[in-house]
């Protein structure tokens, strides 16, 4: 009986020691939980980040402004943003850097309704645009005029904010930019309206990476370890995502029942799925000439400063 009751408290110190190895960590959203994030609750879902020992809680952001500084802070350990924001905050001296690449193409776009007949920038002469009030996204839409043989001034700029679908649908504005072609045009789809999409890197804007994982300086200075079984994680469920988008719906609607949109989620991730895939490469490359050029074009806008180094914004080792 004795010898029974050891094997009993050893067993229980055994477990209480594997429970006590699991690591707490924070991952942050861009923004509330949609298609783009499938993979992410795959991997909470399946245990995958279990698998390496990590309790990972998805939080979506009570200020989507502040996710960066979340993640320098280390208030968050990991966290969705975009490429173009990424280098404008390394620019404000923000130490956070790329380790994942999510989705390798731009889905900010500029879109009209196709009863408007606008299907490029050059149709905008004397239009009035509807942008979010982000900077960049008027560069962005001043190169794409002027690759169609207008400029800025040739355009009323509408500061919409983020209702961008609205003051479309509504006729306050002709255009506008800042839109995710992946989730906006089929909202307005839904509703019975048809929509051209007119991507930025069709129209002279250096293609980027809109959405990315990223991590402090610090955190992968200090816990380079947990830094690679995260990424491995986060990789196998977006790979089973990939695999099964319909079924990765499913996980994201059961994780989030409230807050998910189906009708629009179901759509999107198939519209999503080619541009998680990495061009031949694994699934969250990153790829220094992307950076590079990308920063070029920032830096020729005035949007960050020509001594920004792009390649000190992303550590591609944990996905290669």
């Amino acid at each position: 009986m004795k010898k029974f009751l050891l094997l009993i408290a050893f067993v229980s110190l055994v477990f209480a020691s594997a429970c006590g190895d699991s690591e707490d960590i924070v991952l942050t959203l861009d923004w509330f939980p949609n298609a783009n994030h499938a993979g992410i609750y795959e991997a909470v879902d399946r245990g995958f980040f279990a698998d390496e020992g990590l309790n990972v809680s998805v939080v979506p952001p009570a200020d989507p402004s502040a996710i960066l500084s979340l993640v320098a802070s280390g208030q968050s350990d990991f966290g969705m943003f975009y490429q173009p924001d990424l280098l404008q905050a390394r620019n404000a001296g923000v130490p956070v850097v790329a380790i994942a690449g999510v989705v390798q193409k731009p889905l900010n776009s500029m879109m009209a309704l196709k009863s408007s007949g606008i299907d490029r920038p050059g149709k905008l002469a004397g239009k009035k645009v509807g942008y979010p009030g982000i900077p960049w996204n008027e560069a962005m839409l001043t190169t794409m005029l002027e690759a169609d043989g207008l400029t800025r001034d040739d355009v009323e700029l509408v500061d919409v904010g983020f209702a961008l679908t609205q003051a479309l649908l509504a006729g306050t504005v002709d255009a506008v930019v800042g839109a995710y072609w992946t989730h906006e045009s089929i909202v307005m789809q839904n509703e019975g309206y048809e929509s051209y999409v007119i991507l930025p890197d069709d129209w002279g804007v250096p293609t980027y990476y809109e959405l990315i994982l990223v991590a402090s300086e610090e955190t992968i200075r200090d816990r380079p370890e947990m830094v690679k079984k995260f990424v491995k994680a986060f990789i196998r469920g977006y790979e089973q995502a990939l695999s099964d988008p319909q079924g990765s719906i499913d996980t994201l609607i059961a994780a989030n029942p409230e807050s998910v949109d189906e009708a629009v989620d179901r759509a999107g991730v198939d519209l999503l799925v080619p541009l998680w895939e990495s061009e031949g490469q694994p699934f969250g490359s990153l790829a220094a000439e992307r950076w590079t050029s990308f920063a070029d074009w920032m830096k020729s806008k005035s949007l960050i400063d020509a001594s920004l180094d792009p390649n000190a914004a992303f550590d591609a080792s944990f996905v290669e």
